[in-house]
């Protein structure tokens, strides 16, 4: 047996682990074995990947199957790491449709969580540009799954954190990119109700999110850096930064953090500290457009290797909500309030507009989404259990590839697609053979 731990490095399980380097090897695995769930890099915050038995670690399958370069379309087994894939395409000229905060995930991953990024207010989540994905369901057998073929099976796998069965293979179509830099510009917000007004405004950018200082309070509670986004075209190097290359080396310095970092360290003095400087260095940038490697824009902790250990041994919770957007004003302004009186809140704070989703238990609705990062102590679930009676009462919900924590009462109350998710469980015979820590917690 080994523990593990998702990405927050809380909770911790044993689980038995299971490594198959192909298909072939994988599917007798899921075909006489029960209680296990797939794997990709281990990136899920919280219990999502780790089986309730067996974890199946699916790195092994990550081969690229085909990519035209005519068409920008790609098939890719789910076990290729994002980061792998921009090396290959970024400097072609394309870009993935979809990118989460990191780029250390799995496509399958990806999938599982139908992840949502900087672009989901206008071009929805990784998800929705799908063409096709081969599922191994819990009988060992494989269906392709598209629009046209099985797409109840389609939907229901796209967010449904590996529980219909292990993602294979997928099939999808990058983006065209003129250079590898981004075109970025910065508006200050003084306080929550001008970054929630700030992003509306920047609605028609491709990319757009705000980094929130989650420990201002008073009339600055809320205050905020939105950056706005485009891949920035030829022109717009030559007229920025002339001598720029246009695709310039995604292998950029890279700190690490060594050890775990006593608790003491991150305290409001520090996270303020931190929160002033970031605050005020992008603000000089405010106001004008400037060039951005796209490695940090998208994936701005990425430069620090082993970041969650800053959170120490005992690790840390990321709280994901989603409020609608006619309750988002107050009910983010009350958590807000709540984490700043705390005051040992994440350095990097992230507010984005989202829109609908259609898989059957995917997390975006139309509304705003806040994020944290909160330490592990002994009173910081009875905090979160108040910031979840909110977000439920505003009909709101919580992302489950960032959940440890949550109860089923609350998951149930966020999700309304989970009867016909559960019921397509039944129908192929998933329930109890594939189950996740995250599925048994929550009574999926």
């Amino acid at each position: 047996m080994t523990e593990l731990t998702g990405w927050g490095r809380y909770p911790r399980h044993p689980s038995e682990v299971l490594s198959p380097a192909s298909p072939k090897a994988l599917l007798p695995l899921i075909a006489h074995e029960t209680g296990l769930v797939a794997r990709g890099n281990g990136r899920a915050y919280g219990d999502a990947a780790i089986g309730e038995r067996i974890t199946l670690l699916a790195r092994g399958l990550d081969r690229i199957r085909s990519f035209d370069q005519a068409t920008g379309r790609i098939s890719v087994e789910a076990g290729v790491l994002l980061s792998d894939l921009l090396d290959l395409v970024v400097p072609r000229g394309f870009f993935p449709p979809v990118v989460p905060g990191t780029k250390f995930v799995t496509i399958g991953g990806m999938i599982a969580s139908d992840v949502h990024g900087k672009n989901h207010h206008r071009d929805g989540g990784f998800g929705d540009h799908l063409e096709s994905l081969t599922l191994a369901l819990p009988d060992g057998s494989t269906v392709l799954c598209s629009r046209d073929q099985n797409p109840e099976l389609m939907w229901a796998t796209i967010g449904g954190m590996g529980l219909t069965g292990t993602i294979l293979e997928a099939t999808f179509r990058l983006r065209r990119i003129e250079t590898g830099w981004m075109r970025q510009k910065t508006t200050v917000a003084p306080n929550l109700d001008s970054a929630i007004r700030a992003l509306k405004d920047t609605s028609d950018a491709t990319y757009s999110v705000a980094w929130i200082d989650c420990l201002a309070r008073g009339a600055s509670l809320g205050r905020s850096l939105i950056f706005a986004a485009e891949h920035a075209t030829l022109r717009d190097v030559e007229a920025l930064s002339p001598s720029a290359e246009p695709f310039p080396s995604s292998k950029l310095g890279r700190l690490s953090v060594p050890l775990d970092l006593p608790s003491f360290t991150l305290n409001r003095l520090s996270v303020s500290a931190f929160n002033e400087l970031y605050f005020r260095s992008g603000a000089i940038k405010a106001g004008y457009p400037f060039l951005v490697h796209w490695n940090p824009y998208f994936f701005p902790l990425d430069g620090i290797g082993n970041w969650n250990r800053i959170y120490g041994r005992r690790g840390f919770l990321q709280y994901q909500c989603v409020i609608p957007t006619d309750r988002a004003k107050s009910v983010l302004g009350h958590i807000l309030e709540r984490v700043s009186q705390r005051g040992t809140a994440s350095f990097l704070a992230v507010l984005k507009q989202l829109g609908s989703s259609r898989g059957d238990i995917s997390f975006p609705l139309e509304g705003f989404t806040l994020t944290l990062d909160l330490p592990v102590t002994d009173d910081v679930f009875s905090l979160l259990d108040e910031l979840d009676r909110s977000v439920v009462e505003a009909g709101g919900r919580l992302y489950l590839a960032k959940d440890a924590r949550q109860s089923p009462a609350t998951f149930e109350a966020g999700y309304p697609g989970l009867t016909r998710f559960r019921d397509l469980r039944r129908a192929i015979r998933a329930t109890g053979r594939i189950s996740s820590r995250l599925s048994a917690r929550l009574g999926i």
